[in-house]
């Protein structure tokens, strides 16, 4: 794996080839995480009263319930904001 240097950024350092290799798995990974998360949000939330339903099936597909689509997001958010800390762990920035 070439490794290039970038210019300097505050409170950053260079990473190491296994660095940065450990970095673009965990990139992968939420990436991966993140398609499950949009394919969640493509589904039709769940009704007012909190009743989940099923949508009509259209050309003998299976019917796509319905799901409650503020916990899909809640954790999409809670995803990212872990993965977001296990970068900064492998990165170690010296900043705030």
């Amino acid at each position: 794996m070439d490794t290039m240097t970038q210019p300097k950024i505050t409170g950053y350092r260079q990473l190491s080839a296994a660095e940065a290799e450990l970095m673009n798995e965990g990139k992968a990974l939420a990436e991966q995480v993140g398609a499950c998360i949009a394919k969640l949000h493509q589904h039709p939330a769940t009704g007012p009263d909190g009743v989940p339903f099923m949508t009509d099936a259209a050309d003998n597909a299976p019917a796509m319930p319905s799901l409650d689509q503020r916990w899909i997001s809640i954790g999409a958010t809670q995803l990212q904001q872990g993965f977001m800390a296990v970068i900064r762990g492998i990165a170690q920035p010296s900043t705030f």
